[in-house]
């Protein structure tokens, strides 16, 4: 690991999971455009993450990550954007009400488009092709052209990013988020479902706490955080080159921030203390996520911590566990008690998804619920034995009503799998399975806070 960090010290080290473009000098033209462009998210941003993120490392908030897998070009529009957005306020504020603990909102999106690949080829019916690797990089058409990586996708990458993010900061801050407005939030399939009938209940009683607000003169226009929210966007940072292009020195700081989006996370594929993705992160001052599979031992976490964390800043590191159902007691319990010892401030995360990837007797790839749920149950129990801090959710869910993960309430079997399949690469929740999961979490969380002092402070109170 070199001492002295500058955003291209990534390039003498050890990469993986990254594209061979067969054409460099157009790679390089691409990114030398990138460097020019404005950013697309900003260091006061990021800073302020990072506060709200040292908060839930004390225990007095929840991180709710969420988004698509893999954002595409295909799919993006307005409507898309508002409906995720929906969602995701629809769970923020069913963990806030039912859980009485302030949420910190990141979504996975406005950057979220490279996937890194269990094998970098695939085969069907006898051809061979390289595997897609998400739109900033390939076409997830199956032909020998759509697969060779176009450093042209980048550009449009950026593009779309920005117009997710004005979109996203108008639906925050131009009072789209508004608290009055908690009964429009839900989707019209959605309100026969069970998780949409409790969402009503709830939504009723906040209405009624909203009204007597109004009534003593506490309302939308004299407590700016009733009709507006701050929303983060995250992302894998896999593509360095991108990320490189995106990365500014902070003028008021004189910091390196990455600008391609708020928070940045390393895979569990891309760990590697020594190798390209650890070195770039470790230099960016944003909020930095780190996915801990199962063979990641104690040992090697404490040395990525003290390599992308040195300060041990609060707020700047969020362990992000994804083991599976059945492997989080062999796994999290000695990780949790290695980084106690040691006096590491960090946001403990659980990713519920990816350890629970299994696939469907009719071929698709999908993820169970009731998985998906034990794992968030044996994560939480954990670190209630430890007398540690449960302290986010990381999902990939969307707005749309797709039928990927099988299970939820509005039961969805192995066989209803092809009705509306969309992801390219990995199963997602669906609105209403987004929105059970928010319940349930926010059952297990009331849990907790019977086990320790009650202390309301919301996460805006510094800002």
């Amino acid at each position: 690991m070199a001492q002295h960090w500058t955003p291209d010290t990534w390039r003498t080290l050890p990469v993986v999971q990254m594209p061979d473009y067969p054409d460099a000098a157009k790679l390089a033209a691409v990114e030398a455009q990138l460097k020019g462009f404005p950013p697309l998210v900003f260091a006061g941003e990021a800073r302020k993450l990072k506060r709200k993120l040292a908060k839930v490392a004390e225990g007095k908030g929840f991180l709710l990550q969420g988004g698509d897998c893999a954002e595409s070009f295909e799919e993006h529009s307005a409507d898309n954007i508002r409906d995720f957005f929906r969602v995701f306020l629809q769970m923020a504020i069913v963990l806030t009400f039912g859980a009485s603990s302030p949420v910190v909102k990141v979504g996975r999106i406005a950057g979220q488009f490279a996937k890194p690949r269990s094998a970098p080829n695939e085969t069907v019916d006898g051809v061979t092709l390289p595997a897609y690797r998400g739109d900033i990089i390939n076409s997830n058409d199956f032909t020998p052209e759509g697969r060779i990586p176009d450093p042209e996708r980048q550009l449009m990458a950026y593009r779309q990013s920005a117009a997710t993010l004005n979109l996203l900061r108008a639906f925050a801050q131009g009072g789209y988020a508004n608290l009055e407005h908690v009964h429009n939030w839900t989707l019209g399939f959605l309100r026969d479902s069970p998780a949409s009938a409790r969402y009503q209940a709830l939504a009723d009683r906040l209405t009624e706490t909203l009204n007597f607000m109004r009534a003593i003169g506490i309302n939308a226009d004299t407590a700016p955080q009733l009709r507006q929210t701050d929303f983060f966007t995250s992302h894998e940072a896999l593509l360095l080159g991108y990320e490189q292009a995106l990365t500014r020195v902070d003028s008021t700081s004189g910091d390196w921030y990455a600008t391609s989006g708020h928070m940045l996370w390393i895979g569990d594929r891309t760990r590697q203390p020594e190798g390209a993705h650890v070195e770039f992160a470790r230099g960016v001052q944003n909020p930095i996520g780190l996915k801990c599979g199962p063979s990641l031992t104690p040992d090697e976490l404490l040395r990525l911590i003290d390599i992308l964390n040195p300060s041990n800043e609060a707020g700047r590191l969020t362990l992000i566990c994804r083991y599976g159902v059945d492997k989080v007691e062999a796994h999290l319990p000695g990780l949790i008690r290695a980084v106690t010892r040691a006096g590491r401030h960090v946001v403990w995360s659980c990713d519920p998804m990816h350890g629970n990837t299994i696939k469907a007797s009719t071929g698709y790839k999908t993820r169970p619920f009731d998985q998906i749920m034990g794992e968030v149950k044996r994560f939480m129990a954990v670190h209630q034995a430890e007398g540690t801090h449960a302290g986010g959710i990381h999902v990939e869910m969307t707005g749309k009503n797709v039928t990927e993960c099988t299970g939820g309430a509005q039961l969805v079997t192995e066989a209803d799998l092809s009705d509306r399949y969309h992801s390219f690469c990995d199963p997602r929740l669906n609105a209403d399975q987004a929105l059970e999961l928010a319940f349930l979490i926010a059952e297990q969380l009331k849990k907790e806070s019977a086990f320790k002092p009650q202390e309301v402070e919301s996460l805006d109170a510094a800002e």
